[in-house]
């Protein structure tokens, strides 16, 4: 009798593999996997697949503590020794770094890693103890990715360039592009745009400054002596005040009024919100592939976005929507101005969307592609 092939997925947090990686695990389960997933249990892990194991797995997404980093690893090495996987699956760049050392340590036969941008560590000038901390990740990665069985997942050119540069690649190493985690076309169905009295805007996000929240606000400003009664821009998503880069809920209190800015926080029915939106936005800084605008364009609406990495690859500019400069709030402002004057022209970029969506997002293509490299990964 074939023994059953095990794969251990680890992430960040629970609702982080919820929304990303769940159809991905479940696939791996109904092609006969025992499927693992290693995550911090922030009170969502109930809702994932019974036939799906959860380990509750903290560690510090952010910290650069040297005791407290060195026990993070540890806890890689115990858990990779307990479950003995036959994959692993490293979701974001910690996960990518910590486990993939444990893993060659361990022997592990077959590792995944995806990786959708450097973050903090690697962001801004490497000076003092961040520089510092920035060349251990470095060596790290390289002693980590030294390995024939080790594959990567990259969802732009860009960050996989970016990590090139650091010289972290083995000659080993196999490299793959999917765009996103992919959308589930049949759960997020094309919706015609409402025909509301007011343009509703709504973002969804975790609220970050680097989401562009601070941009957004003032294009809000911008826009309201004159659309203050004709528009509507609605806040969805946590005040992640753990992350370096979070909003404080005060500053969302205090910009929110209930009519013009309203912030609704966490919701799980996010289909109803992007159906009772006329556009969907999202200025970001840097993404991988953001899922909330793959899933907007899946329902049918016009993105107003920015050029950064990730963001630029869910919008054919004039086509399903408009990119702007990074850190642009008038143009941020203009661009919205283009939709909210053209109610014509929001049911055509909608329609392109959801055009867009089917081509390059759909999640069946993306649960495809993935069991195909934990397949190879065993076979090699």
């Amino acid at each position: 009798m074939k023994r059953q092939m095990k794969l251990l997925i680890v992430v960040n947090v629970d609702w982080a593999f919820i929304t990303h990686r769940l159809p991905i695990a479940e696939e791996a389960v109904n092609k006969g996997w025992k499927v693992y997933v290693a995550a911090k249990d922030t009170g969502r892990a109930k809702e994932i697949n019974n036939k799906i194991e959860f380990i509750n797995f903290e560690f510090s997404r952010s910290g650069t503590n040297p005791i407290k980093e060195l026990y993070s690893f540890v806890k890689f090495l115990r858990l990779y020794r307990r479950i003995k996987p036959d994959v692993i699956h490293h979701v974001t760049l910690k996960p990518v770094i910590y486990g993939s050392f444990a893993a060659r340590l361990t022997r592990i036969r077959g590792v995944l890693n995806a990786i959708s941008g450097l973050g903090y560590t690697f962001t801004g000038e490497m000076k003092g103890v961040k520089g510092l901390i920035s060349k251990i990740m470095v060596s790290l990665m390289r002693f980590g990715f030294n390995s024939e069985k080790m594959a990567f997942v990259f969802q732009n050119n860009d960050d996989y360039e970016e990590l090139e540069k650091l010289n972290v690649f083995s000659k080993k190493n196999s490299f793959h592009f999917i765009k996103g985690v992919g959308v589930n076309l049949d759960e997020f169905k094309f919706s015609p745009i409402p025909n509301n009295d007011k343009t509703n805007i709504s973002i969804v996000t975790r609220m970050l400054w680097d989401k562009g929240i601070a941009e957004l606000k003032k294009a809000s400003e911008i826009l309201k002596v004159k659309y203050y009664k004709k528009i509507t821009f609605t806040l969805v998503g946590i005040a992640d005040e753990d992350n370096k880069a979070g909003v404080s809920e005060k500053f969302l209190k205090d910009w929110q009024d209930g009519e013009y800015v309203k912030w609704i926080g966490y919701q799980t029915n996010v289909v109803k919100i992007y159906s009772e939106s006329d556009i969907v936005t999202l200025p970001s800084y840097r993404e991988g592939i953001p899922r909330a605008l793959i899933e907007a364009c899946s329902i049918g609406r016009p993105i107003v976005t920015t050029n950064a990495i990730g963001c630029r690859e869910c919008v054919d500019e004039g086509i399903n929507g408009f990119k702007v400069p990074i850190k642009s709030c008038s143009e941020l402002a203009e661009a919205f101005v283009k939709l909210i004057e053209d109610k014509e022209l929001q049911r055509q970029m909608g329609k392109a969307s959801r055009i867009k969506a089917e081509k390059e997002f759909d999640v069946e293509d993306v649960k495809k592609k993935h069991l195909t490299i934990y397949e190879s990964l065993c076979n090699e």
